[in-house]
C-alpha cells in the first residue's frame, strides 16, 4: 500500500536551517550584518575587565607575613 504525503516540496531558496538565501532578500545580508554588529558593539560583557591581572592585594599582605615571619 502506497501512503500519499501532501507536503510541498522546498523552494531553491529556502536552505536547511530555515534561513533564505541572499537572492530571495538582497536586504537580508545587510540586515544580518548590522544586527551582528549591534550586538557585538553593544555587548555589556567585556572579558578584560574579569582576567586575573596577576597576585591582588590578599596575597601580597600574605608574602609580606611569611616575609616577616622567615627574616
Amino acid at each position: 500500500m502506497a501512503i500519499i504525503d501532501s507536503a510541498s516540496l522546498p523552494s531553491p531558496a529556502d536552505r536547511r536551517d530555515g534561513r533564505t538565501s541572499p537572492l530571495a532578500n538582497p536586504f537580508a545580508g545587510i540586515r544580518a550584518y548590522f544586527n551582528e554588529f549591534f550586538a557585538r558593539a553593544f555587548d555589556p560583557y567585556r572579558p578584560e575587565l574579569h582576567y586575573m591581572r596577576g597576585p591582588g592585594p590578599a596575597c601580597r599582605a600574605k608574602q609580606a607575613a611569611a616575609r616577616r615571619i622567615t627574616s
